[in-house]
């Protein structure tokens, strides 16, 4: 099982690792707003896939086609986790390929988004307070690399838990003789 865990986790960590650092250096650590979000989520999903894949493969294979959710689950949590991992990797090669202060910079657009709200006063000041205290926070490897994991975990965990209730089910995509 600990194979599956790494085969899969290492594949859908360097799909969407790769997906990741491609669009960073493309956009310079930032891309169009309005897409960059949509497009991050999908490379996630599509890169996830592999835990179905994972699961799938271990039900048919060791389970002779035959699996429970909580194993299935379980083996979807561990190839997620393994995807999160190198995600998180992936993030820091990118902050380092880019080579641009990205907590500065997303503190400013925090600023300028509230800004364009029309905030002013103590509204917009505690909007500053906070971009500078995100600003602070980001710049720790400590605190930037866990907040970096929940971004794709989460995700992760969805997926495994839909693989599991969906393959628990020898007749979903029977295993071939």
């Amino acid at each position: 099982m600990i194979r599956i865990v790494l085969k899969y986790g290492v594949i859908a960590g360097l799909v969407v690792g790769a997906a990741l650092v491609g669009v960073s250096l493309a956009y310079g650590g930032q891309p169009p707003p309005d897409w960059g979000m949509a497009a991050g989520f999908a490379s996630m999903l599509i890169a996830l896939s592999a835990v179905f894949v994972g699961v799938k493969r271990h039900r048919d294979t060791a389970g002779g086609g035959v699996i429970r959710f909580w194993p299935a689950f379980g083996l979807g949590l561990g190839i997620s986790f393994v995807a999160s991992l190198i995600y998180v990797a992936a993030w820091e090669l990118s902050l380092a390929l880019i080579d641009t202060d990205f907590a500065a910079m997303f503190a400013a657009q925090m600023i300028e988004r509230a800004e364009a709200k029309g905030l002013t006063g103590d509204a917009l000041a505690a909007v500053v307070r906070q971009a500078r205290e995100f600003e602070t926070m980001y710049r720790n490897p400590l605190l930037r690399w866990p907040m970096t994991f929940v971004e794709i975990f989460p995700v992760g965990v969805l997926v495994s838990l839909v693989s599991a209730l969906v393959l628990r089910n020898p007749r979903v995509l029977p295993a071939r003789a």
